[in-house]
């Protein structure tokens, strides 16, 4: 089954990983700009990863047949650098007009802080300014309740922003139905032990109905795994569900959400 990958970091990744998600049957990825694992000291240091996520990755997708795309933003886990954070917003309009760009992300929130807060605000603005989807980051773990509340009344509270242009990141059983409920995307970031499992994942699709749900891998330089959604894709086939419903959520969801942005001119396989 084709399917597209929405959230997944291929600057941590290597070629042949390409090589086997085209195999598994991936045809397009979104790729979030996110922390590299060190935080970085210059506006310029963007400046070269943005054009890694512009320039290099689209080449190394195309490859192996697959549409690479892109978010920009600096990460909230850099946000408590102000200074920086406002340079690197005031550099992503360099970018946006690149033809694999969908958008702002991943931003949101870390550990809930006031600067992390102020920068996702000013992140929110540069989308509204230049008419841009967003990704959503929500924190891990303790944090995610609480924070993921303070970013949905953050974007509701800004009214030149509309909720169907949104996709929040990260969620889990007990913040996936205010995320629905409060008319955003919703997507499920698997891992395969920690965090969302794909029979978690499962279980949510079929709480849920897969309405306004993305399934992804994260697939970063962490424990994961980059083939985790051909892993929900099997799951779902053990429970017997309709391959409707799976290339609902794993193909024309992402589909579906990507059209919000006036850079998604995907092609698909013939």
């Amino acid at each position: 089954m084709d399917y597209i990958d929405p959230h997944i970091h291929m600057v941590s990744r290597i070629t042949d990983d390409y090589e086997t998600l085209a195999r598994m049957g991936c045809v397009a990825i979104s790729e979030p700009a996110f922390w590299a694992g060190f935080d970085r000291g210059t506006v310029d240091g963007f400046r070269d990863y943005f054009r890694q996520l512009t320039e290099v990755e689209p080449r190394r997708a195309a490859q192996y047949g697959i549409q690479h795309y892109t978010w920009l933003c600096i990460n909230a886990k850099e946000a408590e650098n102000v200074s920086l954070s406002r340079d690197v917003i005031q550099m992503i309009p360099e970018f946006l007009d690149q033809p694999n760009v969908l958008g702002i992300g991943e931003i949101g929130l870390n550990k809930n802080t006031k600067n992390e807060a102020t920068v996702f605000l000013e992140h929110l603005d540069l989308a509204a300014k230049y008419n841009q989807p967003i990704l959503i980051h929500t924190p891990h773990l303790e944090d995610k309740y609480q924070g993921t509340r303070m970013i949905l009344d953050m974007l509701q509270s800004d009214t030149r922003l509309d909720s169907d242009r949104v996709l929040v990141d990260h969620v889990e059983e007990h913040t996936i139905d205010e995320v629905l409920d409060r008319g955003f995307w919703a997507g499920m970031t698997l891992y395969p032990v920690t965090k969302c499992t794909p029979q978690r994942a499962a279980d949510m699709i079929e709480r849920t109905g897969g309405e306004r749900l993305l399934a992804n891998s994260a697939g970063d330089w962490g424990p994961s795994k980059p083939t985790a959604v051909p892993d929900l894709i099997f799951e779902l086939r053990r429970r017997g569900h309709s391959e409707s419903l799976i290339r609902k959520v794993v193909y024309e969801n992402p589909l579906e959400f990507f059209s919000r942005s006036k850079n998604f001119n995907f092609n698909p396989r013939a």
